[in-house]
């Protein structure tokens, strides 16, 4: 798992950078705020401005080391110096759905005696999912989680950050919640992983809210059965 500059610097925004290679509808810089998705989440949008105008990016691609933003023009050719935007609202959005994926994991997880998860997604049309390996459960236990997760909400507790050695998370039980997939560590052996006071702690490369009163309240929208062992459950902003 690499250590992002939104992970560093969650409230940067805009900044200043070069480029240091170039295709049609396609640019790779010398840094980038830029979250590039991934583990179902969705990434950043936003725009660059250089001397020639001001395109906007609407996905990064990545390859190996390259961090190639996906431009709006597909012919567009950038060089030089550049100023790169990232969407903010698009963001909140985002890290605000992730954040609440979290919280709603945290209750499956007690409630459900350790319940792990087989799939998530978060959109950036203000939607997402959780899948759980729940062979079986009243569906009905699944959407009256609604509530304790807009609790969370108005209390307001802190989101933060923590990197611990990876070889002791691993056996740790409970800070890796997928059953599948396991977050890579970084190049230097940690595993990022994000701490709702109070709540919850899990391994996670995704963007995150900082408080969880800055998340709109969510409702549970649909609870699905997907096969014998998973539990589909779409959530999104009440409003």
């Amino acid at each position: 798992m690499a250590i992002y500059l939104c992970h560093d610097q969650p409230d940067l925004y805009v900044h200043e950078a070069e480029v240091v290679d170039a295709r049609p509808g396609a640019v790779a810089l010398t840094r980038s705020a830029f979250h590039p998705g991934g583990g179902g989440q969705v990434g950043d949008i936003g725009r660059i401005t250089w001397a020639g105008g001001s395109v906007s990016v609407t996905h990064v691609e990545l390859d190996g080391d390259h961090w190639w933003h996906i431009l709006g023009e597909a012919d567009a050719e950038l060089t030089g110096a550049v100023s790169v935007t990232v969407d903010a609202d698009h963001r909140l959005l985002v890290a605000s759905l992730h954040t609440m994926s979290h919280v709603l994991n945290a209750f499956v997880f007690e409630e459900f005696s350790g319940a792990l998860v087989t799939g998530a997604q978060i959109n950036g049309d203000g939607t997402g999912r959780m899948d759980f390996d729940l062979p079986e459960v009243d569906n009905d236990r699944l959407r009256s989680l609604q509530d304790p997760v807009n609790d969370v909400i108005a209390r307001g507790l802190a989101v933060s950050p923590v990197y611990v050695d990876a070889g002791e998370a691993q056996q740790t039980a409970g800070l890796v919640r997928s059953r599948s997939v396991a977050p890579p560590p970084t190049p230097d052996g940690r595993l990022r992983l994000i701490d709702i006071a109070g709540l919850d702690r899990q391994a996670c490369g995704g963007t995150h809210l900082s408080n969880t009163a800055q998340s709109r309240p969510i409702v549970i929208t649909k609870v699905e059965n997907k096969g014998r062992h998973n539990r589909r459950v779409r959530f999104a902003f009440a409003d």
